[in-house]
C-alpha cells in the first residue's frame, strides 16, 4: 500500500497564510485517509511560520527569495518547511505527493510572480521542487485523476 504525502490545507486544516483550508471531497482520498496512506504536513508551519501569517511570493528563484507582501524575508522558513518535507517524504516512504497548487511552497507548476497581483509564471514552490528534485513526483488537486492512476500503476508493480 502507497503512501502519499499530502498538504494539510488539503485535508482540511486550518494552516493556509489566512487561516483556512483548501479540503478535497473526494472519495477516493477519503478513502485513503482512512486506509491511513496519507502523510500530512504544511511545509510553511513545519518551517516556522504562524497562522495566519501574510501573503507571501517567490521574488527570485536563483538564489530563492521569499518575501512577504510587506517586503519581509521569510526564504529561511520556506526552505525549513522544504527540507522538512523531504524528510518526512524520506522517512515515511512515500511514492508521490499531492500539494496545493499556485503555493510557493507546495505549487507544482505555476506560482504567483512574485508582485502580489495574482499573476502566474512557470515554476515550483520551494517545498515541491525539493520533492521533485528527489524523485518525489509532485501532483495539485488540478490532476487527481493523473495522481489516481499513478498510484493504480505503481501498485501494480510487484515491490
Amino acid at each position: 500500500m502507497k503512501k502519499i504525502l499530502v498538504s494539510a490545507c488539503m485535508l482540511g486544516d486550518n494552516v493556509r497564510y489566512d487561516g483556512g483550508n483548501h479540503l478535497i471531497k473526494h472519495p477516493i482520498i477519503q478513502r485513503w485517509k482512512q486506509e491511513g496512506r496519507l502523510v500530512t504536513i504544511c511545509p510553511e508551519i513545519a518551517g516556522g511560520l504562524p497562522t495566519p501569517r501574510p501573503p507571501a511570493e517567490t521574488q527570485c528563484k536563483f538564489p530563492i527569495f521569499i518575501t512577504t507582501r510587506d517586503g519581509n524575508d521569510v526564504t529561511p522558513e520556506f526552505l525549513t518547511g522544504a527540507e522538512k518535507a523531504l524528510e518526512m517524504a524520506r522517512r515515511e516512504n512515500v511514492a508521490c505527493a499531492l500539494m496545493k497548487a499556485k503555493s510557493p511552497s507546495c505549487g507544482n507548476k505555476r506560482i504567483y510572480d512574485g508582485n502580489f497581483t495574482n499573476t502566474l509564471i512557470e515554476g515550483s514552490g520551494v517545498a515541491a521542487a525539493e520533492l521533485i528534485r528527489n524523485g518525489i513526483p509532485v501532483f495539485s488537486e488540478k490532476e487527481l485523476d493523473d495522481l489516481f492512476a499513478f498510484i493504480e500503476d505503481s501498485e501494480k508493480i510487484p515491490a
